[in-house]
């Protein structure tokens, strides 16, 4: 089957640049995701964009390239529920990838046996409007209580506007709790002003609630760095993500978010993007923390030493 990518999609970072942070050994990539390829896991009628192909065998390179050992590969958007692309990466992986699927209330025991078998520990609530229709709340919660004899935990993406119109149903889920993208906080804000506060308060008062510290590029206002040698990228996104590092070292997760889907204005070098990782984590311990302890915690806990 032969897809249409979105007029004006911009293409993946080819040949990122080799990153001069050595992430530690054992680091997880905890959240990227795999487009197809259309032809053989065709895109959901539904969705909102056309991406371009990103397969697993791109996204496995990626990961030797940047210096990781392991991915947690998040379903996308523009494949709906229908979950076979990631869980066929998942189950080329050798055990070296987890996923996050999307399903709905149709599922069965039997399919969500099968996802957990291959990998999969989370589901992905999707609360961006522009991204996706909305789903009732009352579904989703029945979702969340089916998921959490396995274990698995939820994931949410939402804006910044919307925390305070959601929180309540957050908390009453039955489940580890995964805020995608610190809750896209507006980064022209303070870090210490309300806004921002408010997801601090938000993930201070329930110690179940983790965050991503990610996607750097879709936040910033200041970009990427000019082209002259310069590396320390998305400078303006640095105080928010490094305040919720040191605040919740034990529930952070960072990923490369690769292919970067929907951006309109740049496509970012995944190792300007991994260079990233110590203005936010400054020390050996709230990186190991960030990169390893934490995802395999959450991720692979049959084989966490915590």
């Amino acid at each position: 089957m032969q897809f249409q990518v979105t007029p004006g999609w911009l293409p993946f970072c080819p040949n990122p640049s080799k990153p001069r942070f050595q992430v530690p050994a054992g680091a997880v990539d905890a959240h990227c995701h795999v487009f197809g390829p259309g032809a053989e896991f065709p895109y959901a009628p539904e969705r909102k964009y056309t991406p371009c192909d990103a397969s697993k065998d791109q996204l496995f390179a990626l990961r030797e390239r940047l210096g990781f050992a392991r991915n947690v590969i998040v379903q996308a958007t523009c494949h709906g529920s229908d979950n076979r692309a990631l869980v066929d990466a998942l189950l080329h992986s050798d055990g070296r990838a987890r996923g996050v699927a999307t399903v709905r209330r149709s599922v069965t025991e039997t399919e969500l046996r099968a996802m957990h078998d291959a990998g999969v520990r989370g589901v992905r609530f999707n609360f961006v409007k522009r991204l996706v229709d909305f789903t009732p709340k009352d579904e989703l919660m029945e979702i969340a209580a089916r998921i959490a004899p396995l274990s698995w935990h939820v994931v949410v993406y939402f804006e910044a506007a919307d925390l305070p119109e959601l929180q309540d149903f957050f908390t009453a889920l039955p489940t580890t709790v995964v805020v995608d993208h610190m809750g896209r906080p507006d980064v022209r804000k303070p870090v210490d002003g309300p806004e921002f506060e408010l997801f601090v308060k938000f993930m201070r008062d329930y110690p179940n609630v983790w965050s991503k510290v990610s996607c750097p590029e879709r936040l910033s206002v200041s970009g990427p760095p000019a082209l002259d040698g310069e590396r320390n990228a998305y400078r303006d996104v640095v105080p928010f993500a490094r305040r919720i590092v040191e605040a919740f070292p034990d529930r952070v997760l960072w990923g490369t978010d690769w292919p970067h889907p929907n951006l309109k204005d740049h496509m970012p070098d995944d190792g300007l993007l991994v260079d990233f990782i110590p203005h936010i984590a400054p020390t050996a311990e709230l990186q190991r923390k960030l990169l390893v302890d934490n995802p395999m915690r959450l991720y692979w806990p049959e084989q966490s030493s915590r």
